[in-house]
């Protein structure tokens, strides 16, 4: 994943808004993640860092639109991304059981606030991607899309060793 540093020294005491509209950030780190997906629209980041003593105050928002392929019918789709998030982060103690993207150095406080995108985009992205929520999938036998129609596959009755249940009547 491409790392984005903001050094806090160079922000106002009143803070600054931040723009991140470069589509190789998010490339780069689809490929490094294997995470199948094209832009479909650009992803826009924009970003408002407040910085304070010992960390800064991250209040951002996301928003674009990606290509995804369907989990039940491998059609690509287009999914909307819009996340927002509002964060302190501040510089990892001992007792801190992540790391932090604020880190001190020579020039003062660091932010990767590359870190903070890519989680919140992560969690924006649906845990089943799907073209629609009605997607019927792919025939299993011989892989016909079941969205366009129905397949010349002839349906199976079941496991002829329950057959002779078929015909089962119960009394009441």
């Amino acid at each position: 994943m491409s790392e984005i540093w903001i050094t806090l020294n160079d922000i106002p005491e009143e803070g600054k808004d931040l723009v991140f509209d470069d589509q190789t950030f998010w490339t780069e780190s689809w490929k490094k993640f294997n995470i199948d997906a094209r832009p479909a629209s650009p992803l826009i980041s924009e970003v408002f860092i407040l910085p304070q003593d010992n960390g800064c105050l991250v209040r951002g928002k996301t928003s674009g639109a990606i290509t995804l392929i369907c989990d039940r019918c491998t059609a690509d789709y287009k999914q909307n991304i819009s996340t927002e998030f509002e964060e302190f982060e501040q510089v990892a103690t001992a007792e801190d059981p992540e790391p932090s993207p604020v880190v001190k150095t020579k020039e003062g406080l660091k932010i990767e606030i590359g870190a903070l995108l890519w989680e919140h985009f992560v969690m924006a992205l649906p845990v089943k991607p799907l073209c629609n929520n009605s997607c019927k999938g792919l025939c299993f036998k011989c892989g016909a899309d079941l969205n366009k129609g129905e397949c010349t596959c002839k349906k199976e009755e079941g496991d002829p060793r329950l057959a002779v249940f078929r015909n089962l009547k119960i009394k009441n």
